[in-house]
């Protein structure tokens, strides 16, 4: 039996806002997937998107679907 895990992979507000937009730094996201992975998470599919933050910047994240043999 499987598990599935949906979760919203983003930047900090700080970095949105001291610099009106923020990319999502890549090392952070392979730390946060490694993490996962140790703990049986498999990443099924993954869609980025522009958020928008206080109608003036926007954040760059990810829409990650995971999934796991259930213990």
């Amino acid at each position: 039996m499987k598990e599935y895990q949906a979760v919203i992979y983003q930047e900090s507000m700080l970095g949105t806002l001291m610099l009106g937009q923020s990319k999502v730094d890549p090392d952070k996201l392979s730390r946060f997937l490694n993490e996962h992975a140790r703990q049986g998470w498999r990443v099924i599919t993954m869609e980025r998107e522009q958020r928008r933050m206080l109608l003036v910047s926007s954040r760059e994240a990810f829409l990650i679907v995971m999934e796991r043999d259930r213990p």
